[in-house]
């Protein structure tokens, strides 16, 4: 008896390009007269470079029969369509989006995929994966607005030392000023001339008599 039945698959994106770092999900289905029909492919992951949930065109899937052999097998299948994806031709089920979109597609990939409830009952160890990347960004944002009020205080702290410099400068006398500013005594000498003019006028009247 012959029957359909699919294969589920992640491909990790290949480093150096836009893909790298990214986890796609997707299914190869399989016809009754596999191995001796091609299988279909389709990507459930968005990716920037196929679209979802719709079958992919290659040389090797159900869209060309006439070039399947029946020798490929499934990593045959998975090598061939992860070597298509970085390539930029365009093909039934695919897309054009920039270097840009598809990082961050990759990125965002693995959340994705969590929340996909086959992904998470066939790859528990992608699930754990992310739990841990996830574990340590929590880990990462609770250290850091610790170390910005130190800052801000060693700031401040700086900020009032400069203003307190600044008041000084403006405000402080040289030593120059603080001379002219400084109360200068009575003059003895002056005080003793006042003193002898006070007693020639009073002395005067007596002269006259």
């Amino acid at each position: 008896m012959l029957c359909n039945y699919a294969s589920d698959y992640v491909l990790e994106g290949s480093e150096g390009t836009p893909f790298a770092g990214g986890f796609y999900y997707g299914k190869i289905k399989f016809p009754p007269e596999y191995p001796y029909k091609p299988p279909g492919i389709i990507m459930i992951t968005p990716n920037g470079r196929f679209m979802t949930q719709k079958k992919i065109c290659l040389s090797m899937s159900d869209f060309h029969p006439e070039s399947w052999n029946p020798m490929w097998s499934v990593s045959s299948i998975l090598t061939g369509l992860l070597s298509f994806m970085t390539d930029n031709t365009p093909t039934t089920g695919s897309v054009n989006t920039t270097a840009a979109e598809k990082r961050h597609l990759a990125k965002d990939s693995l959340a994705f995929n969590c929340k996909n409830t086959a992904f998470k009952k066939l790859f528990p160890e992608y699930v754990e994966k992310y739990k841990q990347e996830q574990h340590d960004r929590q880990l990462v944002s609770e250290q850091v607005p610790s170390q910005v009020p130190q800052e801000d205080k060693g700031r401040t702290k700086l900020e009032k030392l400069g203003d307190s410099s600044v008041e000084d400068a403006k405000g402080g006398d040289t030593p120059k000023d603080a001379r002219r500013n400084r109360k200068q005594p009575f003059p003895t000498w002056m005080m003793l001339l006042l003193v002898s003019i006070f007693g020639v006028v009073m002395a005067l009247p007596l002269l006259q008599l």
